[in-house]
C-alpha cells in the first residue's frame, strides 16, 4: 500500500450551480497524479466511511480527492432532488475543479449509491477515465415492479469498480468487462471493512492509472 501523505485539514468551498450552491473540500495529493471526485448517498455527507475509505485509498495511490456536497445537503435538506438537478450541479463542480489547481489531471468520478449513479450518468460528458461505484443502489428493496439501474451502470465506457457489501439488500451488478465487482462483508452501509474496500479501491486506482500510462507512452 503506498504511503498516505495527504492533509485533512483543508477547508470547503462554496460552489455555485445551476440549483444553488454546492460544498467541495479538495484534499490534495503532492504529487497529484489524478484526482478522485467523491459524491455522497442521498441521505447522507461525504463523511461516510467508505468514502473516508476511498479517500485514504486515492491517496495512496497518488490522486488527490474532491469531496462534494450537493446543493440539497448545503441546503440542510435530506430529500435529494430530482436526477437531472443532481447531475447538473455535479458537473458544474467538475467544471469548476478542471479550471482551479486540478487542471489537466486524469479525472476519476465516483460516490456511494445515489453519488454512484450520478458519477456513472455523468463520467461521459465529463470526460472520465474511470468510475467508483461504492454500494451502487441497484434495485430499491422491496418495491417490485420498478426498474433497476443496471443500464446506469451498462452505459458507462469507461473502467468501473464497483464494491458492494454481500448482504446488501439492493443487491450485487453483475461483473463484465470493463466493470470489475468486488464484494465486501456487510451491508448497504458499507461500514463493516473499511480496510479491505480501501485495498480494493487503491489497487483498482493504480492498476487504472498505470495502464493509462502505458498506453500513452
Amino acid at each position: 500500500m503506498g504511503e498516505d501523505t495527504h492533509d485533512d485539514r483543508s477547508e470547503p468551498s462554496e460552489v455555485t450551480t445551476p440549483h444553488g450552491p454546492a460544498r467541495v473540500r479538495v484534499i490534495p495529493a503532492k504529487p497529484a497524479r489524478g484526482v478522485l471526485m467523491l459524491g455522497h448517498g442521498a441521505g447522507g455527507g461525504t463523511n461516510a466511511p467508505d468514502l473516508r475509505a476511498a479517500t485514504a485509498a486515492a491517496h495512496g495511490a497518488g490522486l488527490s480527492v474532491a469531496l462534494v456536497d450537493q446543493p440539497y445537503r448545503v441546503a440542510g435538506r435530506r430529500a435529494p432532488s430530482p436526477a437531472r438537478q443532481l447531475d447538473a450541479a455535479w458537473v458544474a463542480v467538475a467544471a469548476e475543479l478542471a479550471d482551479g489547481d486540478l487542471a489537466g489531471l486524469p479525472l476519476v468520478v465516483g460516490g456511494r449509491s445515489s453519488g454512484a449513479r450520478v458519477a456513472c450518468r455523468t463520467a461521459r460528458d465529463l470526460g472520465a477515465v474511470g468510475v467508483l461505484c461504492l454500494a451502487f443502489p441497484l434495485r430499491p428493496p422491496g418495491r417490485t415492479g420498478r426498474p433497476d439501474r443496471q443500464p446506469e451502470l451498462d452505459g458507462v465506457a469507461v473502467p468501473t469498480l464497483v464494491v458492494q457489501g454481500e448482504r446488501d439488500a439492493f443487491g450485487t451488478p453483475p461483473a463484465s468487462p470493463s466493470r470489475s465487482v468486488v464484494v465486501v462483508p456487510g451491508d448497504h452501509s458499507l461500514k463493516k471493512e473499511p480496510g479491505t474496500i480501501r485495498e480494493a479501491v487503491e489497487n483498482w486506482l493504480r492498476a487504472l492509472l498505470d495502464g493509462r500510462g502505458a498506453a500513452s507512452s
